[in-house]
């Protein structure tokens, strides 16, 4: 798992900060185009940057989708539990495991779906003419306008992405299952920096504390330090 971890958090990495680079690129050459620099601006008009407002979005849909699955194992995603919390534990515990049950449906689906899809739009011919086979009557599927890439590819992370989400929804699942316990990510915690302990120990946690261990508390970050 720490391979699979590992590989999801590089792919998110590189895509967003090849985006901002070439995103950066591009903006630069538009800007420094338009100045009258003798012999540099010619040679920047020349430069064709046209593809890459197209790659972007590809990149920024790729890292949308595992993004998503990353949410689901970390827990950053947003949920509304206000009602859910005030159940009795028992009630409360079955709640969980139906959503998580339901959203790995749900990713399932779209992940066989969206298989299919790619698979028609391309990809059968695509694998086919990769390994030599007969591609008669196939169908090529349509291409990106700008990278005139296969969309085929594109379309890929809808696939992957919804897999590797459902496949994590299955993996809370049985953690919530043996442990009773769900990932829970702290959005004010800024990694590096040391907390300052507050001033009346135990008053926030008195303050925020849900009575589910579902949730950070003061004293689970004063057990870790």
């Amino acid at each position: 798992m720490r391979i699979l971890d590992h590989l999801e958090e590089g792919l998110i990495t590189f895509l967003i900060g090849a985006a901002t680079l070439i995103i950066f690129a591009a903006v630069l050459h538009r800007y420094l185009s338009g100045l009258a620099i003798p012999g540099v601006q010619n040679w920047l008009l020349s430069l064709n940057f046209g593809w890459a407002q197209e790659l972007c979005i590809i990149m920024f849909v790729w890292m949308a989708k595992f993004g998503a699955a990353y949410g689901v194992r970390t827990g950053i995603h947003v949920g509304v539990d206000v009602l859910i919390n005030r159940l009795n534990a028992a009630m409360r515990n079955k709640f969980i495991v139906f959503g998580l049950l339901a959203g790995a449906l749900f990713t399932g689906v779209i992940a066989t779906l969206g298989a299919t899809f790619v698979w028609e739009n391309g990809a059968h011919y695509a694998i086919y003419k990769a390994f030599g086979l007969s591609i008669e009557g196939l169908y090529e599927g349509p291409t990106t306008p700008d990278l005139e890439w296969p969309t085929w590819i594109v379309y890929a992370a809808i696939p992957l992405g919804s897999a590797l989400m459902c496949f994590r929804f299955l993996q809370v699942t049985v953690a919530f299952v043996r442990t009773g316990e769900l990932p829970h990510h702290d959005h004010g915690h800024v990694d590096g920096l040391d907390e300052e302990d507050p001033a009346v120990p135990g008053q926030l946690d008195q303050v925020f504390r849900m009575n589910d261990d579902l949730h950070p508390r003061v004293d689970d970050k004063e057990n870790k330090r």
